[in-house]
């Protein structure tokens, strides 16, 4: 049996790293799991691999890179499409979706969990996510986690389960969380262009902007 309580997935940004940090606070020993599926912001995989150093936790990046082609349309992974600004609750957002994403992420997870004989799989899906992401939604989450309990019978941790602690909360509510265990969000990664510095108009620049202005708290990033 392996020490990991818990496998997270990660990518560089403010959810994920929150999730990490109040895992080992509440006295797991996670493992993490970033995903290369050919993003344009892959700039956020360097960020999870600081997390994780920070942290001192296992850390690998999975290299899903060549199913890039079979995830076209989305802005996130089309060299032909430009990633839209403004915030996530306009309808042209929903050009940022990769097919499934989530759902591959996770059958993953679910696979090193089973392996490791750890007891949760951990992902930081929010309110946020809701409008434009339908594997982020609550739906989502019950309904995979009991469709991964089928798929793993017998062969892991017979409760092994889901975890989303901020399926109900929002990206100010996660902020607040993280700053309350000191956590440094300089040291963490949204922008979906993945330039030198965060552009502050993408999505989740704009979500990341409203979410210290909504707290009251002081925003670290350097924006263009």
């Amino acid at each position: 049996m392996s020490n990991y309580s818990h496998v997270l997935v990660v990518s560089g940004g403010m959810d994920s790293a929150t999730l990490a940090h109040m895992c080992v606070q509440e006295g797991g020993s996670p493992y993490l799991i970033t995903f290369d599926y050919g993003q344009k912001h892959r700039k956020e995989i360097e960020y999870a691999r600081l997390l994780a150093e920070n942290l001192g936790v296992p850390h690998q990046v999975v290299d899903i890179s060549n199913i890039q082609n079979l995830l076209g349309g989305s802005a996130l992974t089309d060299d032909g499409i430009e990633v839209p600004e403004g915030h996530y609750a306009a309808s042209n957002m929903a050009i940022t979706v990769v097919p499934n994403r989530n759902a591959i992420f996770l059958t993953i997870a679910y696979g090193a969990a089973v392996s490791f004989e750890s007891k949760f799989v951990g992902a930081a899906m929010h309110t946020g996510d809701h409008t434009i992401y339908p594997d982020c939604r609550p739906e989502f989450v019950d309904i995979f986690g009991i469709m991964q309990k089928i798929a793993t019978e017998g062969t892991g941790d017979a409760d092994l389960s889901l975890w989303t602690p901020f399926i109900d909360k929002s990206k100010a509510e996660i902020a607040q969380i993280g700053l309350a265990m000191d956590l440094d969000y300089e040291e963490t990664w949204s922008c979906y262009k993945g330039d030198r510095l965060h552009c502050g108009r993408c999505g989740t620049c704009v979500e990341r902007k409203e979410a210290f202005e909504l707290i009251g708290a002081t925003d670290p990033t350097r924006y263009q």
